[in-house]
């Protein structure tokens, strides 16, 4: 059945009540499409049709977002599992896979950091970073940790007592770097130690992160009496220093609980009408050894349903061995012995999950949920700022409403050589960086020794805006409330206001290419002027009245920076390219996807002009004859070499 022809379930009452009828009493997994058959949601339930109903039986006491899914709801299909442990596993891999808008319950917190273990690499690299990718599965991400100082200094600790991969890409194309000189780094580039061997250095760097350290000890401990026992002296002394390192590490600890046996997560939060801010305390062997942070919409349901959910979330994306064996909650979670079957059965042994009634664990609550609502202040205290600049850029320009989504634009090249543009988006005062697009600048009058940003961003903008015209023709039926995304126009990321980078010249070039799109009514746009920092109105010759300092001026000027950042970047990246292909272009039969698999596979012309025939001919897609070619071109003196091949 094409979905696109339906009404939802709500307009439709006979059709729901008989797709409810068909729905079993069995646990299970079910689906919410809409109209144009995308998945809304998936949840799991141990009585599939209870839940399912429980969406449509009184929307007054749906939470705002989920009542706006439930308005969209075209279809519902359901999988039936056999348990209920099979359910939760079969959404968490569904969910992953789907990503659906509705599933988003923890957000990823931009303020504090993950530690990433790149285990989809034959040599993992373990770094610092605040953007979660997920598109390596293999790959794995500790965190979000809230004491940024303690997560860097474990790091460095661990790599000097670990000898790790230092560099994302080797410094030397034939030797090792000083790292290895001094034990830092085990050869990685040169391959001077196996991928086998690296790993299992890299799973005992983990265990830290895993909050496993006592365990790491007492592995180390008999290897160090082991290698004594042998007269290894050299690495008995190597694996005291490491298990001297690993007991410091506990040393700095906020919190250490009577019994050093208890290995717990305990976990709490703080909201407001607006925001859920969870703080998680992981204890191993009664030492505090990682505080992580999480931001929850508080609309999505109770104080049960967050911390129920936001644990499904946490614990699906961590290896068994990191389930500690008791978890403390704040409040009763909405189905406590669903997910106690779930990680007993993922753990191998019996998780407890309880409310503390006891003095001692109570106590334990009370200080992360007192962690929670200092995060929530500041939360609130950033949000609060962001909002009054909102407010007072919507007052400067004259807006009819705060505006939601703004979009800043600039160019970037030298001396119109490799001209590239930007567009970032700004959603609610914040960053989106999922919003953000380059532009190479096609304008055949933009090249080397000349340039012409007026009529660089009038082509930005008419591309960024042409799509849309057809659209505009064809409205989403009525039937059908607007997606979050949607705004008063009917079109899907339509912003509020654009911003370009630029004065009365970059602006006037704007306008002429939206008026000639007919959509300068539907627009609002401004420039922001380097120099001064003077905002321009459209058909305006002297720019507003402001004051730098107001934090709606503050606000286009992070915006206008932003856009900057990113222009230039791209640029950069575009000159790099070129001119790491300019020479290789000269090459006779060497055409453009050659030239990446070269690049690739030694990293730098340097490095190909250095590399011997046969290194040339073992790349993949280069061949003999054509390695021929290349060393010929880099050393036209060595025409016989093909000979000492054969």
């Amino acid at each position: 059945m094409n979905v696109s022809q339906l009404l939802p379930l709500l307009k439709d009452p006979e059709r729901l009540a008989t797709r409810l009828k068909e729905i079993p009493a069995e646990p299970g997994v079910y689906f919410m499409r809409d109209d144009t058959d995308r998945i809304l949601y998936i949840g799991k339930s141990k009585t599939l049709r209870s839940r399912v109903r429980s969406y449509f039986r009184d929307l007054s006491t749906l939470s705002p977002r989920i009542e706006l899914m439930v308005r969209q709801i075209v279809e519902i299909e359901f999988i039936v599992t056999d348990t209920e442990t099979e359910a939760l596993t079969l959404e968490a891999n569904l969910v992953k896979q789907h990503q659906p808008h509705f599933n988003v319950l923890l957000k990823d917190d931009k303020k504090y950091p993950y530690l990433c273990i790149t285990w989809s690499e034959d040599y993992p690299r373990i770094f610092i970073t605040r953007k979660r990718f997920l598109n390596q599965p293999k790959d794995r991400y500790y965190g979000p940790y809230v004491d940024v100082f303690l997560l860097r200094s474990t790091l460095h600790l661990v790599k000097r007592l670990f000898p790790l991969r230092q560099r994302p890409q080797p410094l030397f194309k034939d030797r090792p770097c000083l790292n290895y000189d001094i034990g830092r780094c085990p050869g990685v580039c040169q391959q001077l130690i196996s991928p086998e061997e690296y790993r299992r250095t890299v799973m005992k760097v983990a265990m830290v992160f895993q909050g496993r350290t006592k365990e790491l000890v007492d592995i180390l401990t008999p290897q160090m009496h082991r290698a004594a026992a042998d007269l290894n002296f050299e690495l008995a002394a190597q694996l005291r220093d490491r298990i001297r390192g690993m007991e410091g590490l506990g040393a700095d600890q906020k919190v250490q609980l009577p019994n050093d046996s208890v290995s717990q997560d305990a976990i709490a939060f703080a909201a407001d009408h607006h925001h859920a801010c969870i703080q998680l305390f992981q204890i191993r062997a009664g030492r505090l050894v990682g505080r992580l942070g999480f931001l929850a919409d508080a609309q999505s349901g109770d104080g049960g349903a967050i911390l129920q959910r936001a644990l499904e979330e946490h614990y699906r994306g961590v290896d068994p061995v990191e389930i500690p064996t008791e978890i403390v909650v704040q409040h009763p979670l909405t189905d406590m012995e669903f997910l106690e079957a779930y990680l007993s059965e993922r753990k191998g042994r019996k998780v407890s999950i309880l409310v503390p009634q006891r003095q001692l664990k109570a106590n334990l609550i009370e200080m992360v949920e007192r962690n929670a609502e200092l995060e929530l202040s500041r939360t609130r205290r950033f949000a609060e700022r962001n909002h009054q600049a909102l407010i007072d850029l919507a007052e400067l320009l004259d807006l009819p409403d705060i505006p939601h989504r703004i979009e800043g634009y600039d160019i970037s090249h030298i001396q119109g050589s490799d001209a590239v543009a930007s567009q970032v988006v700004f959603i609610d005062g914040l960053p989106a960086k999922q919003y953000y697009r380059h532009y190479k600048i096609k304008n055949p009058t933009v090249k080397i020794g000349h340039s012409d940003d007026f009529a660089s961003m009038a082509e930005v903008i008419t591309r960024r805006f042409r799509r849309h015209l057809r659209d505009r023709a064809v409205p989403p039926p009525s039937s059908i409330p607007p997606s979050p995304l949607t705004t008063t126009v009917d079109q899907p990321n339509w912003p509020d206001l654009i911003l370009i980078d630029g004065g009365k010249g970059q602006l006037s070039a704007v306008v002429g290419a939206l008026r000639e799109m007919n959509l300068m009514e539907d627009l609002r746009v401004i420039g922001l002027a380097k120099q001064h920092e003077e905002v321009f109105l459209p058909n305006e010759s002297v720019p507003l009245v402001t004051d730098p300092d107001q934090p709606g001026v503050q606000l286009l000027r992070r915006l206008r920076d932003e856009a900057h950042r990113f222009a230039v970047s791209f640029h950069r990246q575009q000159r790099s390219d070129r001119m790491k292909r300019s020479r290789l272009s000269e090459i006779p039969g060497l055409g453009h996807h050659r030239q990446k698999q070269l690049l690739a596979h030694f990293r730098s012309v340097d490095y190909i002009r250095e590399a011997s025939l046969q290194q040339l001919a073992e790349v993949n897609g280069i061949g003999l004859h054509l390695a021929q070619h290349i060393f010929n071109y880099f050393h036209p003196q060595s025409d016989s070499e093909i000979d000492s091949i054969h």
